[in-house]
């Protein structure tokens, strides 16, 4: 069965089924190695980030697994996610933009709450999470990107609400891996090793003076220019 090339939206998403399809419908039985990235985004016609993204929903799934350094491989024909999936396996499988335009949500209105809520533990906690973020420019994109989610978390814990911290914190291994490879793909640190510092910086300070309005609107547009960065790859 000819894979075809994929309409231009949503990408990630169709991309998984055509391949969901291949395994369920016994073109590539348990046990084989499926083709390489580059191979699968020409057939697909999208790029390798958009079926590193399939294949970990597929992984999700429990329908592929990875073997280091020998592929990818079918494991199973039918998916191991029911209806009473949890919620961290969702999140695991879903669609990194999916998850992404959740977390704008999630974090813009936690960042209003931060700022009128935050104790002086909290603007601490704030000051010197932003000082780790700018230690780890020195580092790899894994710790540089491991101390940005720090940040994060420290802003959403400043709102005082321990189920957005709790929320968060079941978003960030969804976050983490996908991130690292989004700054890796688009070389967002080559020319710049501490990427966002001014936009965070802001952000800390907004919080810190009680302004809602600008935290809200500083998170709320870098965010989405991250968001939109992922939809167009």
């Amino acid at each position: 069965m000819p894979l075809g090339s994929l309409r231009p939206s949503p990408l990630v998403e169709q991309a998984t089924e055509h391949l969901r399809e291949q395994i369920t419908q016994g073109e590539w039985p348990v046990g084989t190695r499926l083709p390489g990235e580059n191979a699968l985004a020409k057939a697909l016609g999208v790029g390798r980030s958009t079926v590193r993204e399939a294949l970990r929903a597929l992984a999700g799934a429990g329908l592929v697994q990875a073997r280091q350094g020998s592929g990818v491989f079918v494991i199973a024909t039918e998916s191991a996610a029911g209806p009473a999936e949890g919620w961290a396996a969702r999140l695991r499988r879903a669609a990194i933009t999916d998850v992404y335009e959740v977390r704008v949500i999630v974090e813009t209105q936690a960042a209003a709450l931060a700022a009128g809520r935050r104790t002086d533990e909290d603007v601490a906690a704030l000051e010197a999470a932003l000082e780790r973020r700018s230690r780890a420019a020195g580092a790899d994109d894994a710790a540089f990107v491991d101390a940005d989610i720090a940040l994060h978390a420290a802003v959403v814990a400043a709102a005082g609400n321990p189920v957005l911290s709790d929320l968060f914190a079941e978003f960030a291994p969804a976050l983490r891996e996908r991130l690292i490879d989004l700054v890796e793909l688009l070389g967002l640190r080559e020319h710049d090793r501490n990427p966002g510092h001014d936009t965070h910086a802001a952000l800390v300070t907004a919080i810190r003076d009680g302004d809602g309005a600008a935290a809200e609107e500083i998170l709320r547009t870098e965010l989405r220019q991250t968001l939109s960065h992922l939809h167009a790859h």
